[in-house]
């Protein structure tokens, strides 16, 4: 989102240091032990390739995304986004968009930036393939109860930053069995302030959880911001909740892997008894 010096304020975002992003609260204690009988970057490596197989998935699936922002002073909110569309496919197969509601934007203070969109997009759930692992330095930090699974723990950050593209920086939780991201907190970065500072572009940290779908692969489900961002002019504090709802597998030539293995429809993987919650996502 933008802000620009202006009788009308804009705005949303902010580089920062990886430390600084990190403040959660924690549904486990952190454990600093190195994982037992795999090395980190092996961990990395599986991770990695059952990311890359969930986002070809993924994109063989139907949803609809739910995006609300707010501005709040105090407890009153005094400015909302919110746009409700459905991710489809047309008769060709082709993906696209069909917004569902969309009344008028009543932000004064911040508008969404085509930066936000992306983002909202592409980057709040989150998804490390192994195409984009070289981008990132990607540090083990530790294991973690997350409810029911046991997660390895993993701070990311982009290696540089190149031209516009949009990166995550922050800690992923990568489930010990599935070896999927089941939850995200971070930013995306950069934070886009112009050369003399009269339009400043900032992101809030975020947090986003995911829930085992089909039985197969972990799909984001919630995603929610609530952050104070920090603009010349003054702070605007922003609420942000994203909803992914309705998840249905299109046609009947997708294939869906599991470990290298096509999977057939409806089909759940050998492992059937592990809860299908996600670990800590809002109802």
């Amino acid at each position: 989102m933008k802000r620009t010096l202006s009788p009308v304020v804009y705005g949303f975002g902010l580089v920062v240091a990886l430390s600084s992003v990190i403040a959660f609260a924690q549904e486990g204690p952190l454990d600093t032990a190195p994982p037992n009988g795999v090395s980190p970057d092996e961990i990395i490596k599986k991770f990695a390739a059952k990311e890359t197989e969930f986002a070809k998935a993924r994109d063989q699936y139907t949803f609809r995304q739910d995006v609300k922002v707010q501005t709040v002073d105090g407890e009153t909110v005094d400015g909302e986004y919110h746009e409700v569309f459905d991710v489809l496919f047309d008769d060709k197969g082709k993906r696209l968009e069909n917004v569902v509601f969309a009344p008028q934007s009543s932000l004064t203070k911040i508008y969404m930036s085509q930066e936000d969109m992306e983002d909202i997009r592409h980057k709040l759930p989150f998804v490390l393939t192994t195409e984009d692992l070289p981008e990132y330095n990607v540090l083990y930090v530790g294991q973690q109860q997350e409810d029911e699974l046991h997660c390895y723990v993993f701070d990311i950050a982009p290696k540089k930053i190149e031209g516009k593209k949009r990166y995550f920086q922050g800690r992923v939780w990568v489930d010990s069995r599935d070896l999927q991201i089941v939850k995200t907190y971070g930013k995306t970065v950069p934070d886009i302030v112009k050369k003399h500072g009269d339009e400043e572009n900032l992101f809030p940290k975020f947090t986003t959880w995911r829930q085992q779908i089909d039985g197969q692969y972990w799909f984001p489900i919630y995603t929610r911001a609530d952050d104070d961002l920090h603009f010349k002019m003054g702070d605007v504090h922003i609420r942000e909740i994203v909803k992914y709802q309705d998840y249905k597998r299109f046609g009947t030539n997708v294939k869906i892997l599991y470990e290298g293995k096509e999977l057939p429809p409806g089909a759940k993987k050998p492992e059937e008894n592990k809860p299908a919650e996600s670990p800590t996502a809002p109802k």
